[in-house]
């Protein structure tokens, strides 16, 4: 089923498919559910698997006048499309910048959430030193802007985060809405995202499974220590999963098994 719900003088475009326990996935930068479509297929024999285009992603309407966004509100979204679905508590899988919106969902609405996974959440704020990380980053952004404006760099963003092989295999229609959402991601998201730092003492307090995985594949050390700081705040361990920053691409059946190995059914 594909639905809209009017949220907060938004809409938000969801699915929802398959039968069994609700999953929750939230995709990074830009939100566009797509990403998850193979995923999706893979759980909802056993799960009841939602997903949505988050907040003037994609098939989720731009709002007017809206240019700011928060950690807080993309979170509140989320919480909306669990209580539109139905489905009871949910465990939620967040990956990249989608894994802060996951993390903040069990922090403030712990109720409508059973475990949360966050993977590869790419939290610059803890990093000893982000300024590299922030320069590397700012660099790929800067080329794509020069050659083609902010559809080439999100375009050259999105192939330093997945690789050209991914981006290359994407279908048109997935390619398209993708790079459509270039001036929501710069003047709009990525501020938000960037500046995230989730409380500590809430982390500490939280009851809330929280699993944080990397990719056994990922290259970028950042992302592992990023993790660790979560970690070592959430009272767990990192977990090493399949695949680097893409795993809903490049292996989605292996992601599926991992997903349904910490919330069998």
């Amino acid at each position: 089923m594909t639905t809209t719900l009017p949220s907060a003088n938004s809409q938000l475009y969801w699915e929802i498919k398959g039968t069994g326990p609700a999953v929750l996935l939230i995709a990074g930068t830009p939100g566009d559910s797509g990403q998850f479509d193979r995923v999706a297929a893979e759980l909802a024999p056993h799960r009841t698997v939602i997903t949505y285009d988050r907040r003037g992603t994609s098939r989720s309407p731009s709002i007017p006048d809206w240019h700011a966004t928060s950690v807080a509100e993309q979170a509140g979204d989320a919480a909306a499309v669990l209580a539109a679905a139905g489905a009871g508590p949910a465990l939620v899988y967040g990956t990249s910048n989608g894994a802060a919106v996951a993390l903040e969902l069990a922090l403030r609405r712990p109720g409508q959430v059973r475990g949360t996974i966050l993977h590869e959440l790419p939290l610059l704020s803890a990093l000893a030193d982000p300024a590299p990380v922030g320069a590397m980053i700012g660099s790929v952004i800067e080329a794509g802007m020069t050659t083609g404006g902010p559809p080439a760099a999100l375009d050259g963003f999105l192939r330093f985060a997945f690789g050209d092989e991914v981006v290359d295999g994407w279908s048109p229609q997935l390619r398209d809405r993708m790079v459509g959402n270039a001036d929501l991601v710069f003047g709009v998201e990525l501020p938000a995202f960037q500046a995230y730092r989730p409380d500590e003492t809430a982390l500490r307090a939280t009851r809330v499974p929280v699993h944080v995985v990397v990719g056994a594949q990922q290259a970028a050390p950042f992302f592992g220590e990023a993790a660790a700081w979560l970690a070592d705040r959430l009272g767990t361990a990192v977990r090493t999963w399949p695949g680097a920053h893409g795993p809903q691409f490049t292996c989605p059946a292996d992601l599926a098994a991992a997903i349904t190995a910490l919330d069998p059914a």
